[in-house]
C-alpha cells in the first residue's frame, strides 16, 4: 500500500496540472440546493464540503440522455437508412472527490452492462476511461447506511485512489496503477510517514463507529420469492408513493433505460435516455396491455429488484449501497430501511 501526502494548499495546483492529461470531474453545487458530478471548467475546483451529492455520480458514465445512432432518410445521401455511431470521446476522465460508496455502486451497476454475453459500449467504455479519485467520509450523514451493505466511508474497493482529510493535508492511498498514473499526473510524490497507516486505521475505525442507521437483509434471500411477492405490507408501503420516479432517479445503482427515435424532416438520432420502474409506461406493452399497471405492482417490483432479486440473481448482496439519497429525496418518506426490515424479518 503507497500512501503519499498531499498539502491542502497544493492541492489546486495539482488537480490544474492533471488537466494536461485528464478530464475533470467533481462534485459542485448549483441552483436550488442541487447538488451533482460534472465537469470542471478551468480553475473550478471539486466541492469537498458536500457529503453527499443530492444526484449520485451515475451520469459520468451513463448520462440522462445519450445519442446512440444518428440516421438519415434522404435518398440523396450516401448514408441513407444506415445507423452511424457519433463520434464519441472516451479520453481519460478524473472523478475528483467521489464517495466511496457511488464508486462500489458502480461496480454493481457493471454487473448490468458488462456480463459475459453483452457489453453495453456505452456505459463500458465511459467507465473504463475514468480514474476514480475518491474522498474517504470523516462525518457520515444521519442516512447512511453503508457498512450494511458492504461498503462504508473509507472503503477503496471501487477506488483508485483515496483522500482522506488529514487536517491541514489529505492522505492519498494510491490503491491501483491508474491512480499512481493520476498522482503522477498531478505531481502529488510526497511519501507519507510510517505513522500514516495507523492515522488510517484510526480515522476509518473512528467514521464507521458514526454510523448508527443499519440493514440486515440475510433473511431476505433464504425465503421463497413468491412468499415475499404476496405478503399483504405492499400495500400500506406503497400507498404513499406518488409514482415520481425521485427514487431511482437519484440512486447510483438504479440502471433502468428507454431508447426512442428523434426525428426532424429526414434526419434522426436514436436516444437512450433514464426511465424508471415508477413510471405507469415503463412496462407497458404495445398491445396497451400494462402487467404493473398499479402504483402496488411497481414499488413492489423496486424493492423487489433491490432487496431479493439482485441478491438471488448474483448472489453479491442487495443492489444497494447504503448512500441514503432515496430516503432524503422521498416526498413522502418511505424508507428502504424500513422496507428492508420488513420483508427480513
Amino acid at each position: 500500500m503507497r500512501i503519499l501526502q498531499i498539502q491542502k494548499t497544493d492541492l489546486s495546483a495539482g488537480l490544474e496540472k492533471s488537466r494536461k492529461d485528464y478530464t475533470l470531474i467533481g462534485p459542485v453545487k448549483e441552483g436550488n440546493n442541487i447538488s451533482k458530478f460534472r465537469e470542471l471548467a478551468a480553475g473550478e475546483e471539486p466541492d469537498f464540503s458536500i457529503t453527499t451529492t443530492t444526484m449520485s455520480p451515475k451520469s459520468v458514465v451513463f448520462p440522462q440522455s445519450e445519442v446512440m445512432f444518428t440516421f438519415t432518410t434522404d435518398s440523396a445521401s450516401p448514408d441513407c437508412n444506415i445507423m452511424k455511431v457519433p463520434e464519441k470521446s472516451y479520453s481519460p476522465r478524473a472523478v475528483i472527490g467521489i464517495r466511496p460508496f457511488d464508486a462500489v455502486a458502480m461496480k454493481i451497476v457493471k454487473m448490468n452492462f458488462d456480463t459475459p454475453d453483452y457489453r453495453d459500449p456505452y456505459w463500458c467504455d465511459a467507465y473504463e476511461a475514468c480514474t476514480f479519485i475518491g474522498l474517504a467520509i470523516t462525518d457520515p450523514e444521519s442516512c447512511d447506511f453503508s457498512t450494511s451493505t458492504g461498503t462504508g466511508p473509507f472503503d477503496t474497493s471501487g477506488l483508485d485512489v483515496l483522500l482522506v482529510d488529514a487536517g491541514d493535508y489529505y492522505l492519498a492511498e494510491v490503491v491501483t496503477e491508474k491512480g499512481d498514473s493520476w498522482v503522477q499526473s498531478a505531481g502529488f510524490n510526497q511519501e507519507a510517514g510510517a505513522e500514516s497507516v495507523e492515522i488510517l486505521h484510526s480515522m476509518r475505525k473512528e467514521a464507521k463507529k458514526k454510523i448508527v442507521s443499519t440493514v440486515e437483509f440475510a433473511n431476505i434471500d433464504k425465503k421463497e420469492t413468491l412468499d415475499l411477492y404476496n405478503e399483504e405490507y405492499w400495500d400500506s408501503i406503497s400507498f404513499p408513493c406518488l409514482n415520481c420516479g425521485t427514487c431511482t432517479y437519484v440512486c447510483p445503482t438504479c440502471w433502468c433505460f428507454d431508447i426512442q427515435d428523434e426525428t426532424a424532416h429526414k434526419k434522426g438520432r436514436r436516444m437512450k435516455n433514464w426511465d424508471s420502474c415508477m413510471f405507469p409506461n415503463f412496462t407497458i406493452h404495445t398491445t396497451g396491455h400494462n402487467p404493473r399497471n398499479t402504483k402496488l405492482m411497481r414499488v413492489r417490483q423496486r424493492f423487489m429488484h433491490k432487496l431479493k432479486y439482485h441478491q438471488s440473481k448474483y448472489n453479491k448482496g442487495i443492489m444497494c449501497v447504503g448512500c441514503g439519497r432515496c430516503v432524503t429525496s422521498c416526498p413522502v418518506n418511505i424508507d428502504i430501511r424500513e422496507v428492508c426490515k420488513q420483508m427480513n424479518s
